[in-house]
């Protein structure tokens, strides 16, 4: 048996991730044994996840002890990832794949390898495509394990047979993980009970799953990039139109949404979430989870993390002013102009109010909220937006309007101008 992956890495530096279970320590061995032929410096790394207690500790000095034999540099990494998942809520498997890639991507970002390579395999993608098929997904969740940025899977053309073959031909020591026999988890369940039973009814059936997996990751790559072009961002804020086909706007929906908070895997209840969108009303908001919102604005879905509104005031002055996510500068530049002598004493720089009132220049005195609906200006923003006020009388928007009471005219003497910029 043949693992011919390691040309297209020539004079290459591959860390391997290393368990100390049969495929990472075939891997390793693999890639050890030809590192001369192919001109590869190789290390290795090992993650002491703290769950398993001293069985963990074992496994590490196990992985320690095949790195000094063979004289392989080995880069120790240990968190207690129980009192993590605690911390943050999530699970004991999600905070330690988690770990993991921080492992990984420390690695890299130090320059130590051009590649991190870890040891899944064909069967590892056929299982994980068929758990997130049941379970619910996307193309792009059926193919999680891909190769991305300085992270490779050389195993993936390979079975766990054909490893497990490689290592008794070699007479390769290992360490089984015992939690691997329980059934009670999913991913065991169906490596033990599933997969046999499909191959049983389809011969071949792990490596079409896996085969399905692959080309679900090139088509989903292709919509993923076609959505991409269609996101627009102003600000820490993305858009994406409405019109857009629904298969590009799921995908552009959870990009933004990732971009503002990472999500790890998006199942079925988050396009369903992303989907609900499509039909928001405008100025109509919903939850897309992990604290991302979304709101109908105009012909565009904006996606956001919602600011904290400033609720405090500062008096009416010439300067800079920072009210949240926006610095107001009342001075000698800026589109919009007013009659400084014009402003009342007491006037103060805030964000809207309930019961806030405005006499646009030239009309009638309406509502605030009245006037900025009428400027489609999103309820969101509007709520952002510095002003000038007294009490309930606003007397200019910054970036909007100036009242009609503070206007310019023959009598003005002091001109001021107002500017707003995006803080954040």
């Amino acid at each position: 048996m043949s693992f011919e992956f390691l040309d297209k890495y020539r004079g290459k530096r591959i860390c391997v991730a290393v368990s100390g279970g049969v495929d990472s320590v075939c891997l390793l061995h693999y890639i050890w044994e030809n590192a001369e032929k192919f001109s590869v410096v190789l290390s290795a790394l090992t993650c002491e996840h703290g769950i398993r207690g001293e069985t963990s500790v074992r496994d590490v000095e196990f992985v320690q002890r095949f790195c000094a034999v063979r004289d392989i540099p080995l880069s120790v990494f240990r968190r207690n990832v129980p009192a993590y998942a605690k911390q943050s809520g999530r699970g004991w498997e999600e905070e330690g794949r988690r770990f993991r890639y921080e492992c990984y991507e420390k690695i890299l970002t130090e320059n130590k390898a051009d590649f991190v390579a870890t040891a899944h395999h064909l069967d590892d993608l056929a299982e994980t495509a068929l758990f997130r098929l049941i379970r619910g997904t996307s193309l792009s969740g059926v193919a999680a394990i891909r190769e991305y940025g300085g992270i490779i899977r050389p195993f993936l053309n390979v079975s766990r047979a054909e490893i497990e073959a490689y290592a008794e031909e070699n007479g390769l020591a290992f360490v089984e993980d015992e939690t691997n026999a329980e059934t009670k988890y999913s991913r065991n369940a169906l490596r033990r009970n599933v997969m046999p039973e499909l191959e049983k009814v389809v011969s071949g059936a792990g490596r079409h799953l896996a085969e399905f997996a692959r080309r679900a990751g090139e088509d989903d790559a292709c919509l993923c990039a076609l959505a991409r072009e269609r996101i627009r961002k102003v600000g820490e804020d993305y858009y994406i139109p409405v019109s857009l086909p629904r298969p590009l706007f799921l995908r552009a929906a959870v990009m933004a949404a990732s971009s503002l908070v990472r999500f790890t895997d998006y199942t079925e209840g988050t396009l369903r979430e992303a989907e609900k969108l499509l039909a928001l009303q405008s100025g109509k908001t919903a939850c897309l989870g992990c604290g991302v919102e979304a709101a109908r604005e105009g012909a565009e879905i904006a996606i956001y993390l919602p600011r904290k509104p400033f609720a405090d005031t500062i008096p009416f002055a010439r300067g800079v002013h920072v009210l949240g996510a926006y610095t107001a500068v009342v001075g000698d530049a800026g589109k919009l102009f007013a009659d400084y002598d014009k402003f009342p004493d007491g006037c103060v720089l805030r964000t809207r109010r309930e019961g806030d009132a405005f006499t646009p220049y030239g009309g009638c005195g309406k509502t605030l909220k009245a006037f900025l609906t009428d400027k489609k200006i999103p309820a969101r923003k509007g709520r952002e937006l510095p002003l000038i006020a007294k009490e309930h009388e606003v007397y200019a928007v910054f970036g909007v309007e100036v009242s009609d009471f503070v206007k310019t005219d023959a009598s003005t003497k002091h001109i001021v101008r107002l500017e707003l910029n995006e803080y954040v």
